[in-house]
């Protein structure tokens, strides 16, 4: 009898340490390497599990019991999270900084899509045709779980956006939202709204284009689509072939940091419906009037908060400028100048803002300003980062005059608005520019403010 508890006790003091390690063991997205995308690799999706209760250990989910899983909780909303086209194999480096980020924000289940197995291939037209096949794996899993469909936040990420839509598409669009971080573009451009993402594939879709002239999608495919610095070129992304991997990847990676700020930061990037990237820098767009007391809406996480507007417009096409990295945000002006000089002049303006703890500097100079006797010309000032207040204003007035005499720009009322609500607009009369050198002053109030 001693022998047998002895034993007994010997066989548990083994296993529980086994049992012990088992129940810490924690998933990741498969890791592959670039051989794998020479050689192929054969479709396999796992869906990977993060809630509150485990937020850097992810654990694999069965399609059809999920009992095994004690941390899903069939009352939280969902997201999921799918990523794109992986050539090199590696898994996505921004995938965990974007799981802690929303659990931060909200009590839901976070299930991360891992298709590495299928989206790691250096044949790309096989891996679209991949997208379908996931689509369907995790529509039999939403029906499987019986989830409320509603409460389901999809966020795809290049070719993710479109396995997005195929899952709506499944559900007739009953799913609550889709969030497409620069839906990818090869491959469906010029197809019908059935062969890829469309605003009919979720109750609200959200859709950012961060590289639309070389891996992303051009046109607008949700009720409102972001264009982030006009939907091509990023600030701070190589421009030449010669700087390797980040040449190819940073445009299109960058809707991704954007959105993840956009969890993060408490100071909302304003987006502004225009028709176009070059009346929106020309201060054509600063106004939402469509939107009544709600403003303009901001990008990203948030936007919902102008859900039932949307939808009413059916599809708004909006554009913002951010800085070069992280906290993208930018601080925005309106800046309106009235000349009195009897003869045109043409030129760009520099200004910079200062206050005795901090300086920041923006060339308006994408291109060249008509400024006409008694005629209001208005600009977009963007800056990096936000002053106030504002103690004092510099403003240079550039041309490309070489050969002649120097201009001069006569300023009757030179007027500067924050885009920010509930700050006073910044005034300045009878200035005198001339050509290349700066001007600075103290701002006084506006004569004409309602301040």
């Amino acid at each position: 009898m001693m022998f047998r508890i002895t034993h007994c006790l010997l066989i548990a003091i083994i296993l529980m340490p086994l049992t012990i390690c088992r129940g810490e063991e924690c998933e990741q997205i498969t890791d592959l390497k670039p051989k794998h995308s020479v050689v192929g690799t054969s479709l396999v999706v796992r869906l990977i599990l993060y809630t509150r209760e485990n937020v850097t250990c992810g654990k694999l989910l069965s399609h059809d019991d999920l009992s095994a899983t004690p941390t899903f909780n069939l009352s939280r909303p969902c997201t999921f999270l799918i990523h794109g086209y992986r050539p090199t194999g590696s898994p996505p480096v921004w995938m965990n900084r974007i799981v802690e980020s929303i659990l931060s924000r909200r009590d839901v289940n976070v299930i991360v899509v891992d298709w590495n197995r299928g989206a790691t291939n250096i044949n790309y037209f096989q891996v679209v045709k991949n997208t379908r096949p996931v689509a369907n794996n995790i529509t039999h899993f939403i029906k499987q779980a019986g989830l409320n469909l509603s409460s389901i936040h999809m966020i795809g990420v290049s070719l993710g956006a479109h396995i997005s839509g195929f899952t709506g598409a499944n559900f007739n669009g009953s799913i609550g939202r889709i969030t497409a971080l620069d839906p990818a573009g090869p491959s469906f451009r010029g197809t019908s709204p059935d062969e890829r993402l469309d605003s009919s594939d979720a109750q609200f879709v959200d859709a950012l284009h961060t590289d639309m002239d070389a891996f992303g999608y051009r046109d607008s495919l949700g009720h409102i689509d972001y264009y982030a610095n006009g939907g091509s070129d990023q600030p701070g992304c190589p421009k030449s072939i010669f700087s390797g991997s980040q040449y190819f990847k940073c445009d299109h990676q960058r809707s991704v940091f954007l959105y993840l700020d956009s969890i993060n930061q408490s100071r909302q990037i304003t987006a502004y419906p225009c028709s176009d990237y070059s009346d929106f820098l020309d201060g054509k767009c600063l106004s939402c009037e469509r939107f009544n007391f709600s403003g303009c809406p901001v990008f990203g996480y948030d936007v919902t908060k102008w859900k039932d507007i949307l939808l009413k417009l059916r599809q708004t096409t909006t554009f913002f400028t951010t800085n070069k990295e992280a906290p993208y945000c930018k601080s925005g002006y309106k800046m309106e100048i009235v000349s009195w000089n009897s003869e045109m002049r043409w030129g760009t303006i520099t200004i910079t803002l200062k206050n005795s703890a901090q300086e920041t500097e923006t060339q308006i100079d994408h291109k060249s300003f008509k400024f006409e006797r008694y005629t209001e010309t208005t600009l977009l000032a963007q800056f990096e980062q936000d002053v106030y207040p504002v103690e004092k204003i510099t403003v240079k007035y550039v041309t490309a005059n070489v050969f002649t005499h120097r201009y001069k720009l006569r300023v009757l009322r030179f007027r500067l608005t924050p885009l920010k609500s509930g700050l006073r607009p910044m005034c300045r009369y009878d200035l005198l520019l001339e050509e290349n050198k700066e001007v600075t002053f103290r701002p006084i109030p506006c004569h004409d403010s309602n301040f």
